[in-house]
């Protein structure tokens, strides 16, 4: 597998080798002493699996605490993956990277602790499997407004399917203003 780097610290592109034939495919979607030797350095400790209708967005998220590093990657269909720096003592705070994920590439996109995450189906429907650094605990979900203007964010539609909760998320403004008075 390739392991690239982007220009946001710690975030990172994983490229398998895909070997196909008359049969189907084969790829390697994780190994550890690799990722280690990348800077790939955390456990993940829980996967999660979700399927999306097109024209859903889903984000963007975090955990405020203790954080969540994730592996994202699409199974079935296509998505427009993105994450937001929300690293409060980062050069790159606000700055986002994206990458089409989709079920023929097979790409991974490495999203470190620090960062929002979210993204849209681009396909008729979109299975999205990721591990996840730390366990999922309600009291420290958060997110951050998927239409900011500050953050203006190239998603592929301005009127996506949105969960109640992620029509309500906070401003990147908000955000800053209670990291920093806590």
């Amino acid at each position: 597998m390739e392991i690239e780097s982007t220009s946001l610290s710690g975030l990172m592109i994983i490229k398998p080798k895909i070997f196909k034939d008359e049969r189907g495919f084969f790829l390697e979607s994780y190994h550890r002493s690799r990722f280690y030797e990348a800077g790939i350095e955390c456990d993940f400790v829980q996967d999660n699996h979700s399927l999306s209708a097109r024209g859903t967005l889903r984000g963007l998220h975090y955990q405020s605490s203790p954080g969540q590093a994730k592996l994202v990657r699409c199974t079935r269909g296509s998505i427009w993956d993105l994450a937001v720096d929300l690293r409060l003592d980062s050069p790159t705070l606000g700055k986002f990277w994206a990458i089409e994920l989709n079920d023929e590439n097979h790409f991974q996109f490495f999203i470190p602790v620090g960062f929002a995450h979210g993204f849209y189906v681009l396909s008729e429907k979109a299975e999205v499997q990721y591990k996840c650094s730390a366990v999922y605990n309600a009291q420290t979900e958060a997110g951050v407004a998927w239409d900011d203007p500050d953050l203006n964010l190239p998603w592929p539609d301005k009127k996506p399917l949105l969960s109640e909760r992620d029509k309500k998320n906070p401003t990147f403004k908000d955000f800053l203003k209670l990291s920093t008075n806590t």
